[in-house]
């Protein structure tokens, strides 16, 4: 009878221990990623720290992702317009093959910043964001800031819309967009943030050889990564901003580089331009820019 007890006692315990255990060897459903010793999901970001364009076949695509998510942090009172986020997911489906598109909102408080440089905005992300790649969903961060850039300087006319600076990695100076647009009679908020979108979404396209070869040569050599095709939304007419800058990150060997630094006086011009000829506010892709993207899995 004793025998009998123990035995059933043991069996019990080594059910209790197996449960207990299976239950913690388990990562967080919604997370990505393993857990360490201590049961915390630790999330692989790898794929979202690489450079400008290394995600270009990924994003156009279905090839190993068919799904996008695109995580929009922004600072509050700083949310982009529904207007230019409809024309964004617009250009999106026109040039990519994703069907499956989510745009996630997350509101955040500001940081108190009179300017922001790209470290800071990077530190930004890696406090803030909670979006990254998993499973067959590619993932893209965007943050819209309620600080201008650090490298502003009005009086040479330089003032930054937008900067990309990884591969799924972008930021939007919206408090610069709205004092912007606010100076023109014709030129909306939906119409700066539109095309600034547009813009840098197309660098993490690839465009223009920036991780999508070129079919054909049309990038302009006086500035790289541009377009130097007229009425382009990639031309170099508009004058952005120094692609060559950079900043080393905390570890000393993690170099952020703005692949573009789109310039506000400039797009503002373009946009003008585009009004005075009764076209479309926002121009599109040329020719030579959509032949690129259909040779590396694009529409």
């Amino acid at each position: 009878m004793k025998k009998s007890f123990w035995a059933l006692l043991a069996g019990v315990i080594f059910c209790f221990v197996l449960a207990c255990s299976s239950e913690g060897s388990n990562p967080d459903d919604g997370g990505t990623g393993t857990s360490d010793d201590d049961g915390t999901t630790v999330v692989d970001k790898s794929g979202n720290l690489l450079v400008t364009g290394a995600s270009a076949n990924d994003l156009l695509s279905n090839s190993n992702f068919d799904a996008l998510l695109i995580e929009v942090g922004f600072v509050t009172g700083f949310r982009p317009t529904v207007e230019a986020m409809t024309n964004f997911e617009n250009f999106l489906r026109e040039r990519t093959f994703k069907q499956n598109i989510q745009i996630l909102y997350n509101e955040l408080p500001s940081p108190g910043e009179e300017t922001l440089t790209l470290q800071e905005i990077a530190d930004l992300e890696e406090a803030n964001r909670t979006a990254y790649n998993e499973g067959s969903t590619l993932a893209v961060y965007i943050y819209f800031a309620d600080s201008p850039s650090d490298g502003d300087d009005e009086e040479q006319g330089l003032v930054t819309l937008g900067a990309v600076y990884r591969n799924t990695s972008m930021v939007i100076f919206e408090r610069t967009i709205q004092t912007l647009a606010g100076r023109s009679l014709t030129i909306t908020d939906e119409d700066v943030e539109t095309a600034t979108l547009n813009h840098e979404f197309g660098h993490l396209f690839g465009l223009v050889d920036l991780g999508t070869v070129p079919v054909n040569d049309h990038e302009d050599p006086d500035a790289v990564n541009h377009c130097n095709v007229e009425g382009c939304l990639m031309r170099a007419e508009l004058q952005f901003g120094d692609s060559s800058s950079s900043l080393t990150g905390k570890s000393g060997n993690d170099i952020l580089r703005s692949a573009c630094s789109i310039s506000g006086h400039s797009i503002l011009h373009m946009l003008q331009s585009q009004n005075n000829r009764a076209l479309a506010n926002v121009p599109g892709l040329d020719a030579e820019c959509i032949l690129d993207l259909q040779n590396n899995g694009g529409r």
